[in-house]
């Protein structure tokens, strides 16, 4: 398999796509493309394996079948190598963590445009809307319900980690990146998340990138 990914500094479907291909436990051949740089809108309509994304990553090719939204990959994933791996077992937890990772696919515009995500850094003066404020409640309200009634089994939000953590490991960054202050239960689950080997390995390569893109670096307070 071959997986395209944005730059890890900053590109948080890159970082969902990437976790899911290191869960799915398959090997895999890793490409970054850097995105929006002074040839990025050329380059992305000229590059073959980006043409059925539209430009867009992540973007995974298996053989001659190409897969792309990190939801669809996770799904893709799950297929190859069994549902257990990303999902619950419990009925009951696998529907509220499959819900809780559509709400994210779909949902928190405010806080993704607020507070774009940047591993490397650590932003502060950012005062958050009224309307990112509320997305920050309900994710923290997702996670509490999450960890309270799923995850006696481990530190993640259902016990072992899984699509759930994949899809709100940027949110744990942008909420360290940005000074988010939250309760001490999310403060457990987001060290879980960051400490955890594959987190490890995406922080240390995005620290390592030369790649720097200005409206990212200084987000304009909304």
């Amino acid at each position: 398999m071959k997986l395209i990914i944005g730059n890890k500094n900053y590109s948080s479907w890159s970082l969902r796509g990437w976790l899911a291909c290191k869960q799915s436990g398959l090997g895999f051949e890793e490409i970054t493309v850097p995105l929006y740089g002074d040839d990025w809108d050329e380059a992305k309509k000229q590059a073959e394996d980006l043409a059925p994304s539209q430009g867009k990553v992540p973007i995974l090719w298996d053989g001659e079948c190409v897969v792309w939204d990190s939801l669809a990959i996770i799904d893709f994933l799950a297929d190859r190598v069994g549902r257990d791996r990303f999902w619950p077992k419990d009925e009951t937890a696998r529907g509220m963590a499959r819900s809780m990772v559509a709400e994210m696919h779909s949902s928190y515009l405010p806080l993704r445009r607020q507070l774009p995500m940047n591993v490397r850094r650590k932003i502060e003066g950012i005062e958050p809307t009224e309307e990112t404020r509320a997305d920050i409640v309900r994710i923290l309200g997702l996670w509490a319900e999450a960890r309270a009634r799923f995850g006696k089994g481990g530190p993640f939000l259902f016990g072992s980690f899984g699509a759930a953590d994949i899809i709100y490991a940027p949110v744990v960054s942008r909420f360290i990146s940005y000074g988010v202050p939250v309760p001490g239960f999310a403060v457990a689950y987001m060290q879980a998340v960051w400490e955890h080997e594959w987190m490890k390995a995406w922080i240390a390569a995005a620290e390592a990138e030369e790649w720097s893109i200005e409206k990212f670096e200084n987000p304009v307070p909304a």
